[in-house]
């Protein structure tokens, strides 16, 4: 099977594995979904066309075994057989709960440790606060004198290595952080939700290992004082700040509210993550109550 294969020397021949790093190498948006780490809500979205599902731990209950059991049902076996890849089709990250202020470090290894291929930190707002996210997902390996965040995560990769398909060292080469590494496959993704942050994200910016950045409309439009008036031209003027920043240092921006009416406006304006929320479809619900004249007309 391509991508699992046995190369020259008996190492195995190991393609991309996360595929929202793999779309924007590729030149193309990614799409993904946020999803509480539920099980049902994984297995529905495994089997979907997504680059990627975010689980949602920020607003919903702290818990690594809800997540690892999400991981688990976001596994479709025959998709992975199908495609012939270590590569899964959906590729799984955690928004964690703690604020870029906090500064936070136990948290990030905990759902790195249970599998996923990516971080999300909510509220990043100084370049010392982008710093912590990236030594968050780092090991502690020797560095050249680069000034390269230095690596704090702590050493535990037995379920992640097994989740990814890797034998412990192969995980090792693999589990750094995209692009300051380039075979690295974990995505750091830093929240700007403030104006505070939007002052300091070319300094954010430069920060090595800050792979994404998304914008924090809602937190954003609090603070502007138009709470999710997503059009209001002071929120609109204040996220147009965020993706000229971004586009000068090569940066990739994440859209978190994209749906049917805005998903052309958003790639548009240069967002390369394209993040929507799955909704559940009661037309069959709709149509029979309305046959039934139990639709209140």
């Amino acid at each position: 099977m391509a991508g699992v294969g046995t190369a020259e020397g008996g190492a195995r021949a190991i393609g991309r594995l996360n595929g929202v790093i793999g779309a924007l190498e590729a030149g193309k948006p990614a799409f993904m979904a946020f999803a509480r780490p539920e099980r049902d809500e994984a297995a529905a979205l495994g089997s979907s066309d997504l680059d990627g599902v975010l689980f949602e731990m920020e607003h919903t209950p702290f818990s690594a075994g809800d997540l690892r059991d999400a991981l688990a049902y976001l596994v479709d076996r025959r998709r992975l057989v199908e495609c012939g890849t270590l590569a899964p089709p959906v590729t799984p990250f955690a928004r964690i709960p703690a604020n870029g202020v906090e500064m936070n470090l136990w948290q990030a290894k905990q759902v790195l440790d249970m599998g996923v291929y990516g971080v999300v930190w909510p509220h990043v707002a100084t370049p010392a606060q982008a710093e912590n996210a990236v030594a968050a997902c780092r090991y502690g390996r020797p560095l050249p004198a680069s000034g390269h965040p230095i690596g704090r995560r702590g050493d535990g990769p037995a379920i992640a290595a097994r989740y990814w398909g890797l034998g412990q060292q192969e995980y090792y080469a693999r589990a750094d952080v995209w692009p300051l590494n380039p075979a690295g496959e974990i995505l750091v993704m830093l929240m700007i939700e403030s104006v505070e942050a939007i002052d300091a994200l070319p300094e954010i910016l430069r920060v090595p290992g800050v792979g994404a950045i998304m914008i924090g409309e809602g937190d954003l439009s609090q603070q502007l004082g138009h709470p999710r008036a997503y059009d209001h031209p002071a929120v609109r003027r204040e996220v147009a700040r965020v993706l000229a920043a971004a586009a000068q240092a090569g940066v990739p921006v994440a859209h978190p509210h994209v749906g049917p009416d805005n998903a052309e406006q958003v790639l548009a304006a240069g967002f390369r993550i394209l993040c929507t929320t799955p909704t559940r479809s009661f037309a069959g619900l709709e149509r029979g109550r309305a046959l039934a004249r139990r639709d209140g007309g």
